[in-house]
């Protein structure tokens, strides 16, 4: 076995030297449960009615809907977790539009468009915006979000 040769990190997140901008990706299926729902509330505070009582509000949603904040980090544990894990420095700047209610017991998945990407002045970082589609298991667009987040070059790699 040579050890001088060097070892390729598992799991590593892409460099921004390795996307372009129209470069699409698509994150796996999570299923929402209800510990996630419970968990979220209780670590957030978000004690709404709408969220605790399994009855839904008269004229509400039916079903157990969760927090669109939920949504949005599952999705960002997804693209941790594969695209931006060890090369994401900062989240910048984060734009978000809800379509349609997430349920306890839906799948969602996102769709990942690189915008653009801005080599930033020192430190062989770049800015890299993109948008963000989720979809549930029904392929119904739910949220939409757009990014902007300072990732790592090559240069920073250890």
């Amino acid at each position: 076995m040579n050890d001088t040769k060097p070892m390729q990190q598992l799991g590593q997140g892409y460099y921004w030297q390795d996307l372009e901008p129209g470069q699409r990706f698509k994150t796996f299926r999570r299923t929402v449960t209800e510990a996630d729902l419970v968990g979220f509330i209780g670590v957030t505070g978000m004690l709404e009615v709408m969220f605790i009582d399994s009855e839904p509000l008269p004229g509400g949603i039916a079903g157990r809907p969760v927090p669109a904040a939920l949504t949005y980090t599952l999705i960002e544990g997804l693209l941790l977790q594969t695209m931006i894990q060890g090369t994401g420095l900062a989240m910048l700047e984060l734009t978000q539009k809800i379509h349609a209610p997430v349920l306890v017991g839906d799948r969602i998945h996102a769709i990942v468009e690189v915008d653009n990407i801005r080599p930033t002045s020192k430190g062989g970082r770049a800015i890299v915006d993109s948008t963000i589609k989720v979809h549930n298991q029904r392929d119904e667009l739910v949220m939409t979000y757009t990014a902007r987040r300072m990732l790592a070059g090559r240069d920073h790699a250890s």
